[in-house]
């Protein structure tokens, strides 16, 4: 894992505003102390989850989108740090494993790319070639120690190497008959499109070509930004169930708990990745921003259902931003995301 830092005590303190009468979650959450035995450092923690971040643009940008979800990660982590440690969820519940840094990566690709073409072609590789292994190296080892992977993006390509990694392990430590795990996503986007080359529109599509994804299920789609030929090939699967987002708020055929509830229902009995891209949530900047999507509190929602279900095996939420390339900001991406991280654990504890 060339590109990942790990995360020191110094380093969380640092971001930790400690004020008297009061614990924050950054004085008790958990590091890896010695970052060359990773697993032995985990396995001997009490912790259950491991967070770790991917702020990376470049699977994005390969997806013809804009950059600039490398920025949520670190304003996560500064709102994260500084919620207050209580009885019901303490930190020591989780180890911040640290971030990769693809920054290296993506000027080499601005560096040597003449144009748009060349820089797409580039970022598709850097996704397969670097990001992709690097990623399902760490998700891997994670679950071998037995932990939870919470992974905080960086575009939805990382939805592939961490469905994957998890697999692997779960498998390797004979708790699955195969190296396949099911996933549910909320999001404008099924994240299905053909395998071009690896970017953020196709790592669901990857990971269940690739024997790795077992059942998918996604909610919320958008009709008019998905399409046809995916939509299609999604009704023509058998292990794949979608609702509409017009289905559920428009024309009220189910409620988005219903919506919710069917596609846990739909994996059944199966351990299940749970995905988030933030790019469904109304005005929040992301790699794909809308100006009509559900809202905070039904994500919250999302996570606290999903975090409840007995057989989840890592939460990934991806695409939000606090700064996009476009110039758009949003100074609440990194609290909300905060917010959800926090949802999940409590209610998966």
């Amino acid at each position: 894992m060339k590109h990942f830092n790990f995360c020191q005590k110094q380093d969380v303190l640092k971001r930790t505003r400690i004020r008297r009468f009061e614990t924050k979650l950054g004085e008790k959450i958990g590091v890896v102390e010695d970052p060359l035995d990773p697993i032995g450092c985990m396995e001997r923690s009490t912790a259950r989850y491991v967070l770790f971040g991917v702020p990376e643009s470049i699977g994005v940008q390969a997806n013809h989108g804009m950059g600039g979800t490398e920025t949520a990660w670190s304003p996560f982590l500064d709102s994260f740090l500084n919620i207050q440690s209580l009885d019901r969820f303490t930190g020591e519940e989780v180890i911040l494993a640290g971030a990769f840094d693809f920054s290296p990566v993506m000027e080499v690709i601005d560096r040597h790319s003449n144009a748009y073409a060349e820089k797409l072609d580039a970022c598709r590789h850097a996704v397969a070639n670097i990001i992709d292994d690097e990623v399902e190296a760490l998700v891997r080892m994670i679950v071998m120690a037995g932990k939870m992977p919470l992974l905080i993006g960086g575009g939805h390509n990382n939805s592939y190497p961490m469905i994957k990694g998890v697999a692997k392990a779960l498998h390797k430590c004979g708790k699955t008959d195969k190296a396949k795990v099911s996933a549910i996503n909320l999001d404008a986007h099924a994240d299905f499109r053909i395998m071009e080359g690896r970017h953020s529109g196709n790592g669901f599509r990857y990971a269940m070509e690739e024997g790795f994804l077992g059942r998918y299920a996604v909610i919320g789609l958008h009709e008019h930004y998905n399409p046809q030929s995916m939509v299609d090939d999604l009704y023509s699967h058998v292990d794949i169930q979608y609702s509409f987002m017009e289905d559920i708020f428009l024309h009220g055929k189910r409620s988005f708990t219903d919506a919710v509830a069917d596609a846990f229902r739909f994996v059944d009995d199966q351990y299940v990745m749970v995905d988030l891209d933030m790019d469904a949530i109304e005005d929040l900047p992301s790699s794909a921003v809308t100006p009509s999507g559900i809202s905070a509190m039904h994500a919250r929602q999302y996570v606290n259902f999903a975090g409840s279900d007995a057989k989840v095996a890592g939460l990934h939420i991806c695409e939000g931003a606090v700064r996009l390339d476009s110039g758009l900001e949003g100074a609440q991406t990194g609290k909300l995301i905060a917010y959800l991280v926090s949802d999940f654990i409590k209610a998966n504890l």
